[in-house]
């Protein structure tokens, strides 16, 4: 089955203090708003949002090292792209802080975060540098891998492509980890965990 398309990334830097989830689709003011027809997103940003918000993801944390050592990002952004070359995606905002550090890494990689880590998600929303206590280390190329996450994927950067206030920065996967754990997930605003059906 080909891989779905993502929606427009959030991520989030220490500019942006968390609420519950990123600024990018959380909702500020009250109820998220309802339409019983269809709208034009580009004069109603706010139930724009909230329809992207809609679409349920998994939490990742993208690692890197840049110039005042290693770096952390939150994103929802990630998505599959090929099987065969192994490709991968996400999409860091043009208003972040860390987007020159991201959109530049020549190396980086993506972690999938498990159910019980959403501390490690609010932590490096607050901050790049996040690193103290966690088990880490860095691979040859200095990225910081951390242990015990639910998959990992270890990327050199294919292409990046410019998304209007956002990059889509497509990575070939060199490596691969994935575990038995649970994903932490992301829906309208909010953090939460996968019940399967059977």
């Amino acid at each position: 089955m080909p891989p779905t398309p993502p929606p427009p990334a959030w991520t989030q830097d220490d500019r942006h203090p968390p609420r519950h989830t990123d600024h990018w689709l959380s909702i500020v003011d009250g109820a998220p708003p309802t339409h019983s027809a269809a709208f034009d997103p580009a004069h109603d940003l706010r139930a724009f949002r909230s329809a992207l918000g809609q679409f349920a993801t998994g939490v990742t944390l993208i690692t890197a090292s840049g110039p005042q050592g290693p770096a952390g990002i939150t994103a929802n952004s990630f998505a599959s792209v090929s099987l065969d070359p192994p490709l991968v995606l996400w999409s860091p905002a043009k208003a972040s802080r860390r987007f020159a550090l991201f959109a530049g890494a020549q190396n980086f990689a993506i972690h999938v975060l498990a159910a019980d880590q959403r501390a490690l998600a609010d932590a490096f929303t607050r901050s790049a540098h996040a690193f103290d206590d966690l088990d880490w280390a860095p691979d040859a190329d200095g990225v910081p891998l951390i242990a015990g996450t639910a998959a990992r994927f270890r990327c050199t950067t294919h292409a990046v492509h410019d998304a209007g206030d956002h990059a889509i920065i497509l990575g070939r996967v060199v490596s691969a980890l994935r575990s038995a754990r649970a994903p932490l997930v992301f829906h309208a605003g909010r953090y939460g965990n996968f019940a399967g059906q059977d």
